[in-house]
């Protein structure tokens, strides 16, 4: 946002879930590990009975709001008042919102009144920014409208710290593509996956992103972020799911096929919505979903899962029709059972009935799942859409 376009009265907001690893690694970076942050049995002592957030913690995403979204880009964040006006613990959702009270033509300087509030609407902490806004040249995105090819490689892989998803972020890393990993909740895998691809990879971007996709403002704010890092979004690859349980039809709930449908369909369309103004900007993009060989060929007691699945190749393909005048592509991998910690729970005798039932007499591995995905990711692959492939050693043909 240039100084231009900033009215007194324009506001940003973000919301942040507060968990005990934001606190640790808080720690880890500033040193603070003062008792009465860290230590359930020391801050049970005193008048505060649980452990609080550090002050800063919270603070520190004001600097966000203003350096991602008001004025964004550009912003030169120099001064801030803040009162810390109640204790912030592990699990209090933070609203941050900054509104600009002020601005100087002159010096191109505005002011922010910057409050954060919690869950309950009270007030936790506030103070004055000032910040100046220095303007800043965009790159523009090269763009050949006769093969369909971006100069910009850049993917998001969704549950990129899983294991498929991990394989896929590998496997584009090797492709030279800029990668954004995200996660859920598990930071410490989508860590280990980063830290992998750096040492692999020195000469591409790499970073990790967080939210809950069923959320749409979640996933807006991840989206903006991961743009913001790696300059653009020309690859979405969706390997997210929940927990397979096999469970017989007559102990299912409703329950139990939404959480498969939020995820695999709602969380789907969230991520769509958010993702297709940045590659209609660039006249190009790829969406690769992930489903699974059992919408062809079911198993028992794995209702829930299936019909999601079978719900996400619907979307897949109808999006597909709906895309490509737009210059997007959207794909889907089905891959049989994939040798994963999603199959942890799976009896290992079964494992050894499908493995032995496949032709190619082995389970699928991450990385076989990861090949074709990075296939369908490369400019080699621009007459594919709406497809599903199948990556399955031949179990279901």
């Amino acid at each position: 946002m240039n100084f231009n376009e900033i009215n007194i009265g324009t506001t940003a907001e973000l919301t942040h879930k507060l968990t005990g690893e934001d606190i640790k690694r808080f720690v880890e970076l500033t040193g603070d590990d003062n008792k009465l942050h860290t230590d359930t049995q020391y801050s049970s002592k005193t008048s505060f009975k649980k452990p609080v957030a550090h002050g800063m913690l919270g603070a520190s995403f004001i600097s966000t709001v203003i350096g991602t979204k008001l004025p964004g880009d550009g912003a030169l964040w120099f001064s801030q008042s803040l009162e810390f006006l109640l204790p912030v613990r592990v699990d209090d959702v933070l609203t941050i919102i900054a509104e600009v009270i002020s601005k100087d033509e002159r010096t191109e300087i505005i002011e922010l009144k910057t409050v954060i509030v919690n869950q309950n609407q009270q007030t936790v902490t506030q103070g004055i920014a000032k910040v100046k806004v220095i303007e800043q040249k965009e790159d523009s995105i090269e763009l050949d409208a006769n093969d369909g090819k971006s100069t910009r490689k850049a993917a998001l892989v969704i549950g990129g710290s899983g294991g498929i998803g991990a394989a896929v972020c590998e496997a584009l890393a090797m492709k030279g593509f800029d990668v954004a990993i995200h996660y859920h909740k598990n930071s410490k895998a989508a860590h280990q996956v980063l830290k992998k691809l750096e040492k692999l990879k020195q000469d591409i971007k790499i970073t990790t992103c967080s939210c809950d996709i069923t959320e749409e403002k979640a996933v807006n704010d991840m989206m903006e972020s991961v743009y913001r890092k790696l300059g653009g979004v020309s690859i979405l690859v969706n390997c997210s799911t929940t927990k397979i349980i096999a469970m017989k039809f007559e102990n299912l709930t409703w329950t139990n096929f939404e959480s498969h449908l939020n995820n695999q369909i709602k969380g789907t369309f969230n991520l769509v919505r958010a993702v297709i103004p940045l590659m209609q900007e660039q006249k190009y993009g790829k969406i690769i979903n992930i489903d699974t060989q059992y919408v062809d060929a079911p198993e028992p007691n794995l209702l829930p899962y299936i019909t999601a699945k079978n719900a996400l190749r619907g979307f897949s393909k109808s999006l597909a029709y709906d895309l490509a005048p737009k210059g997007i592509r959207v794909n889907l991998v089905s891959p049989g059972m994939t040798d994963t910690d999603q199959i942890a729970d799976v009896p290992e005798r079964y494992k050894l009935v499908t493995a032995a039932k496949t032709p190619l007499k082995r389970l699928a591995k991450p990385k076989d799942v990861a090949s074709v995905v990075a296939f369908l990711a490369s400019e080699e692959c621009s007459y594919i859409t709406g497809a599903t492939i199948s990556v399955n050693g031949g179990i279901f043909m």
